[in-house]
């Protein structure tokens, strides 16, 4: 499931970058960073090569709908073919990993395709590669072709110091992270000020099955010529300042965010997405706490209903994204209910119609940027996590996967940004997760995060109008992203 950037040669002295990456997620960002780019610079030429895996339909539909949007007269859009080989029984981690790799033919065809048809070569010539943090294997292509390799983090800095602190403890220090899973130990990392709770690393670190292969595309990282992070100065100065000499050049130049808002391909999300925007102009200002969970995030029956009974005793207006659980035993993006009376609580919408809805897909760009809602309730996806900064809205943290655990971490307890619901609650992919968040825990953060005078509404604020100047002109993000086309127009081979 990965997504790419590549560029067509168009104009004279036009180099040509390539992105390769995973799911929606990270394609939203990576399409806002191939925007940025050639909208600063018009020597610059981007193609984004899409991989998808099987059971990650929406992103196949997304790549068709790109290719056909007039954002690819100036960006192009390839959808590699997928690869459908039978993995047997591998765990995501290593069917994920066996995919990317599969890929690697069907990129190195692309490519060579794309410089053949090239008429000027003179004219136009091949930059780079761009990859995503996973696809660390694409450094081989870039190889072949003689051109260096940036890479694109779709998360935090943050994050990027863990998982290359992580690394050099485990190739250095022989530390292996698979020891402290379950474990109330505390560690050191330069990147935090405060010590970091091993329960907040990512299962990634944590499980024997996931770790080496985890480790496998980590070593790579210093290979790159550089890491652009969808992040900012004025956000993670402490992360940022701490990177070594010995890492590759790190370009925090976000936050990249599509403020357009994306409707889901297929799904009617625009009328669904104009009915719920209606409802919160009936809302008074300030006053609906959003609760939404993202692509993946689903709960167990009876987590539902605890989220239900703390909705009701907290009394506050609310919009709530539930999404449905894919089958057990299945790697799937979570759906919408068909009928949400099955799973809530027997009476709840009719009790809570007055102040209430609950919904399945969200336009979530579109709800935080209303002034109706006062604070959101996440799992502290990167994406979520810059946009709720982005529109000033106070964060109550809720993370489910990945490295959401980390990012919820910082924004509590090194960037005061947030307050906290949970920080240790887990779901596994492929089943249920034990853990149960309960009501009077879900009711203390959400009243909380709704209190209008508090410290952190005060800090989002001043975040918030740093996000929306750090890429003007002059803004750190924006200088930054300069010393990143310089760099590549200095080492075009």
């Amino acid at each position: 499931m990965s997504q790419s950037m590549h560029s067509r040669f168009q104009d004279p002295a036009k180099p040509c970058r390539y992105y390769m990456g995973p799911a929606i997620g990270h394609l939203a960002s990576t399409i806002e960073m191939a925007k940025l780019l050639v909208n600063r610079d018009d020597r610059l030429s981007i193609t984004i090569l899409i991989m998808t895996l099987p059971f990650d339909t929406k992103l196949g539909a997304y790549a068709e709908a790109l290719a056909a949007s007039p954002m690819a007269k100036r960006i192009k859009f390839i959808k590699l073919p997928q690869d459908n080989t039978d993995h047997g029984e591998a765990n995501p981690a290593k069917f994920f990993n066996l995919a990317i790799e599969a890929q690697k033919s069907h990129v190195k065809e692309a490519v060579k395709n794309l410089v053949q048809s090239n008429s000027n070569p003179s004219s136009s010539k091949l930059a780079g590669f761009v990859i995503d943090m996973f696809c660390t294997t694409m450094i081989d292509v870039a190889n072949e072709f003689g051109v260096p390799t940036y890479m694109f983090f779709t998360s935090g800095a943050g994050f990027l110091g863990l998982v290359l602190h992580l690394q050099t403890l485990y190739e250095e220090h022989n530390v292996d992270t698979t020891e402290l899973k379950d474990s109330d130990t505390e560690l050191r990392i330069p990147y935090f000020v405060n010590s970091v709770p091993a329960k907040v690393l990512p299962l990634m670190f944590l499980v024997k099955e996931a770790a080496p292969i985890t480790r496998n595309y980590l070593r790579r990282y210093k290979e790159v010529k550089g890491i652009i992070v969808n992040t900012f100065m004025e956000l993670e100065s402490h992360a940022i300042h701490s990177f070594s000499d010995d890492t590759p050049t790190v370009y925090p130049v976000g936050p990249l965010l599509n403020l357009k808002g994306n409707s889901q391909v297929g799904s009617g999300g625009t009328q669904q997405g104009q009915d719920i925007i209606k409802w919160l102009e009936e809302q008074p200002s300030s006053s609906v706490v959003f609760l939404c969970f993202g692509s993946m995030g689903s709960f167990s029956g009876d987590q539902v209903k605890e989220i239900a009974f703390a909705l009701e005793k907290s009394e506050v207006h609310f919009l709530w994204s539930l999404r449905k659980p894919p089958p057990k035993n299945k790697m799937a993006i979570a759906s919408d209910y068909s009928n949400l009376e099955e799973v809530l609580p027997e009476g709840f919408l009719d009790r809570t119609a007055e102040i209430g809805r609950v919904i399945g897909w969200a336009p979530q760009v579109d709800i935080l940027a209303h002034t109706a809602i006062a604070a959101f309730v996440s799992h502290c996806g990167w994406n979520s996590t810059l946009e709720s900064l982005y529109f000033g809205v106070p964060l109550a943290t809720w993370p489910i996967y990945a490295e959401q655990h980390i990012n919820a971490f910082e924004l509590v307890k090194e960037l005061g940004l947030a307050v906290e619901i949970t920080m240790d609650y887990r779901k596994d992919f492929l089943k249920e997760s034990e853990m149960l968040v309960s009501s009077e825990q879900i009711v203390r953060g959400i009243k909380c995060v709704m209190e209008q005078d508090s410290e952190i509404r005060k800090k989002m604020k001043e975040m918030s109008e740093n996000s929306r100047k750090v890429l003007t002109e002059g803004g750190s993000s924006y200088c930054f992203l300069g010393r990143l086309i310089d760099d590549v127009m200095h080492n075009i081979p």
